[in-house]
């Protein structure tokens, strides 16, 4: 059996959790994670949050601001939950025009919300959250199975981009990073929402126990998948500080960059403009 050296390995290794991968195989790793959880995803999410990430997300698309005849692009989104918030921020202005507040029509024909996740289950759960909510057959919302490190989208065809809770498993962040850049049009926003780095003394420690000690245990319980959760918590410990993170931004082109912690820094939105 053929004996790879440590040096050779480095060259070609990226993190998946605390281990060491062949780059090659960390999309697939990652894949194989949310193609377990995927069931679950949902309920896991609440009781890891404690039903925190719907204000979490709710605080996203408010930074958003949506407007009728937007072009949004959410990545790593399969199950919905920024693409429905995103649509119901526009339906609400479109309520409002019914009130007596003028919305051009012709412009909400126009919206598209397109969800991109590169796992088929996650998509279909989201596909199937949409037919639940009476969304099955909306024009406005396109589902695509898609890589965020090689969108299949034209240069600046989109007015927002979003991403939550994905892009720390991405295997080349500065590429998912580009990608977002090529596609907004001038004047477009970036906005990333991520679990990120506590450094508060006494709640981070807190916070160190819970995500290794609870989340692990919980995830074997309710979703039958110990390891899958521990990838997750271990993962959040390898993404890049705030500050890093927001340099990785602005180096890939981004202005007025700035992110903002919530939960004392246990998520961070993340934000940028393509000027």
């Amino acid at each position: 059996m053929p004996i790879t050296s440590p040096a050779l390995l480095h060259s070609h290794a990226t993190s998946f959790g605390f281990k060491e991968v062949p780059e090659e195989e960390k999309s697939r790793m990652v894949g194989d994670v949310f193609s377990s959880v995927a069931s679950k995803y949902d309920i896991m999410n609440d009781i890891m949050s404690v039903g925190l990430h719907r204000l979490w997300k709710d605080r996203l698309v408010s930074k958003l601001s949506p407007f009728p005849g937007m072009q949004h692009l959410d990545v790593a989104g399969g199950t919905g939950d920024i693409a429905f918030r995103v649509l119901e921020a526009i339906h609400s202005l479109e309520r409002q025009r019914i009130s007596g507040v003028a919305v051009d029509e012709d412009a909400e024909d126009e919206t598209r919300v397109f969800i991109c996740d590169i796992n088929p289950a996650m998509l279909d759960v989201g596909r199937r959250r949409a037919i639940a909510k009476g969304l099955g057959e909306a024009r406005s919302l396109i589902w695509m199975e898609g890589d965020a490190e090689a969108l299949k989208f034209e240069d600046a065809s989109m007015d927002g981009y979003t991403i939550a809770f994905g892009i720390r498993n991405v295997t080349h962040i500065e590429k998912a990073l580009s990608e977002a850049y090529r596609v907004l049009r001038r004047g477009g926003r970036f906005l990333c929402l991520e679990l990120s780095h506590v450094d508060i003394p006494g709640f981070r420690d807190l916070y160190d126990f819970y995500s290794f000690s609870v989340i692990p245990s919980v995830g074997e319980i309710v979703a039958g998948d110990r390891e899958s959760y521990q990838y997750l918590v271990e993962s959040i410990r390898k993404f890049p500080s705030q500050e890093k993170f927001a340099t990785m931004i602005k180096e890939a082109g981004f202005e007025k960059v700035e992110y903002e912690n919530l939960a004392g820094g246990v998520v961070a939105i993340h934000s940028g403009f393509k000027l």
